[in-house]
């Protein structure tokens, strides 16, 4: 049997590394991005068009580089960062390990051109999928212009697992940032679709982040400082009660490399525990400066993954100095001390006449008599439908059960009472049985069945806001509107731009209160980033869905008989009764007959 191990083709043995560090357009930003901050640029710019899968154009006015050594940035492994093994324990750059342009180059079309300040010419080198075209001098300005057009064209498999553009611009918007959080005194400049989206100039941090995400920003934030002999922390969090129920704000740096770190996000989440509901996760922004030989970055091929040698200890440091800045922030309130002008009353006139007040009691006051106090209701919306065959036999009884008319809900009559249960369970019975409903999964079945009926129907379950909501979302966010615009004004919400990343809201689903708004639709974008494709190809469920899970009655919320007797008639009411949106049971029977035999074979011992 002959020989059969033979070394691969370098073309395919570049495609098959591109694949590890090439994921998508965002990762070949990543790598260029970070090669414009090693080459010392103080002004970055980086062009996309179709997300990246077009265009993707990085220029910078760094130390350029010589003929030799543009041709040799290509060569897997070729690297001005490491020379020894021991090279690996101090490293203070952000690329080191030569394999991004050759990675590149081998799945697009790739031109390269560069000039050092001392020289006159440049050079310019075209490699298209990992076949060198040429290698030219060129007049070019001071620095490095990396051109990547048809990004996977040689690759079809790949480039369709790639997602939607807006999708894919948000990765790359979410990298930018990354890169322009850290190098605050850098220039950086952003264009897509040959406008621009963002342009910041060098600043100190908190200026970067406002100019990122926005001045709202600048009364939300909480600096965060601590020095200790295994690590230096700072940065900054965000306050409390400007949590979001959406993610992206969340940012660890490690010797000014972006990072994740599940461990450490526990920390930080621990802090702020009780602090914010379940539902939210707070902001911050944490830079860690520890020894480089104490962390290990070349764990994983993007290196956003790193190993902390005493992770344990870094977690105590984190979450105490969390909780310290977050008890610094609310042990120090803003004092005025300038004068209420509502307190700030004329003289009284030396002719104005003396009265004295006037007590008035009521003779017929008894103390010791009950006041009844008539209770608030809950205004729950109305399932538009009919009730399976099914469910008839049950939903004719609960009928005579609970009497009145939909929307206006009446106490139960005293033969069948409903009770709720740890403020979460609503049980009931029938002339044949008990039913056991479970409060937040009906009232989501309620609202979902609601919310499809408006969208479906276009009826436009929408109400006019008084005063317009302020909708203050992040840039890449931003972009997730305009493309979803057309899904928020089915569901209710009519939007329009207002800045940036600023939209007012002119219409909001009715029943929504304007407090809701705001976290109503980052629980959408939440919900349209994580299931990007299915929301599209089943919007309106989706839709629905979402808003019907943010919006419905949650378990620990009391609510009196009138309240039960109304959840419970409207539930029968649905076309699906039992069944939440997500598929979970919204109610549990048990006949009397399975009762009997409960209590006829079940033996106590003791």
């Amino acid at each position: 049997m002959g020989d059969i191990i033979k070394l691969l083709p370098e073309s395919v043995a570049n495609q098959i590394a591109a694949g590890e560090v090439v994921q998508r357009p965002a990762s070949a930003v990543k790598e260029l991005l970070e090669n414009a901050v090693d080459s010392g640029a103080t002004e970055i710019k980086l062009i996309i068009k179709d997300a990246g899968k077009t265009l993707i154009q990085v220029m910078d006015n760094g130390c350029g580089m010589s003929e030799h050594d543009a041709r040799m940035c290509f060569e897997r492994h070729a690297t001005s960062k490491i020379k020894t093994t021991n090279d690996l324990l101090a490293i203070r750059t952000l690329g080191f390990r030569g394999e991004a342009l050759a990675s590149i180059a081998s799945i697009a079309q790739v031109e390269l051109k560069s000039k050092q300040t001392e020289e006159e010419i440049g050079t310019s080198i075209q490699i298209h999928g990992s076949e060198f075209i040429s290698q030219t001098a060129t007049s070019c300005s001071d620095g490095t212009t990396v051109t990547v057009k048809n990004l996977f064209y040689n690759v079809p498999a790949r480039r369709n697992f790639l997602k939607s553009n807006t999708l894919e611009t948000k990765y790359i918007m979410e990298e930018f940032n990354r890169v322009a959080l850290v190098h605050h005194d850098i220039s950086f400049r952003l264009y897509n679709q040959d406008r621009i989206l963002i342009q910041l100039s060098p600043s100190n941090l908190k200026q970067r982040l406002v100019a990122l995400l926005g001045s709202n920003y600048n009364q939300r934030l909480i600096p965060l400082q601590q020095e200790s002999n295994l690590v230096n922390l700072s940065g900054f969090i965000g306050k409390p009660e400007f949590a979001k129920k959406t993610r992206g704000e969340q940012y660890f740096f490690a010797n000014g490399r972006f990072i994740k770190n599940p461990y450490l996000n526990h920390a930080v989440e621990n802090a702020f525990q009780e602090l914010i509901s379940k539902d939210a996760f707070p902001t911050y922004f944490i830079y860690m400066e520890v020894d480089p030989p104490s962390i290990d970055v070349n764990i994983h091929p993007t290196k956003t993954e790193i190993n902390f040698q005493d992770a344990k200890s870094i977690y105590a440091i984190l979450n105490a100095a969390i909780k310290q800045s977050i008890g610094k922030y609310n042990l120090t309130p803003a004092l005025d001390f300038e004068i209420e002008k509502s307190m700030d009353l004329p003289p009284i006139p030396d002719d104005h006449p003396f009265r004295p007040p006037v007590i008035k009691v009521n003779p017929d006051y008894n103390p010791f008599e009950k006041q009844t106090k008539p209770q608030m209701e809950i205004n729950y919306k109305t399932g538009g439908g009919d009730g399976g065959a099914q469910w008839q036999k049950l939903f004719d009884p609960l009928k005579e059960i609970h009497p009145g008319q939909v929307g206006m809900p009446e106490p139960a009559t005293p033969a069948y009472q409903s009770l709720q249960i740890e403020n979460r369970y609503i049980v009931t019975h029938l002339p044949n049985g008990i039913v056991v409903i479970d409060q937040q999964s009906a009232h989501e079945r309620i609202l979902y069945e609601e919310f499809l009926r408006q969208t479906k129907n276009k009826e436009g379950g929408a109400q006019k806001l008084l005063i317009p909501q302020t909708l203050q979302v992040s840039h890449d966010d931003a972009e997730i509107v305009k493309d979803i615009s057309d899904l928020l004004l089915q569901a209710g919400f009519e939007i329009s731009g207002f800045g940036k990343n600023s939209f007012v809201v002119h219409t909001a689903p009715i029943g929504v209160e304007s407090s809701e708004i705001q976290p109503l639709i980052e629980v959408i974008l939440e919900s349209y980033k994580n299931e990007t494709d299915g929301f599209r190809k089943k919007e309106e469920n989706k839709l629905a869905r979402t808003m019907a899970r943010r919006l419905s009655l949650k378990q620990g919320k009391q609510l009196n008989p009138q309240e039960v007797s109304s959840l419970i008639r409207q539930l029968m009411s649905c076309a699906v009764p039992d069944i939440s949106p997500d598929g979970k049971p919204t109610m549990l029977l048990l006949s009397f007959e399975e009762l009997a035999n409960k209590f006829k074979h079940t033996t106590v011992t003791k």
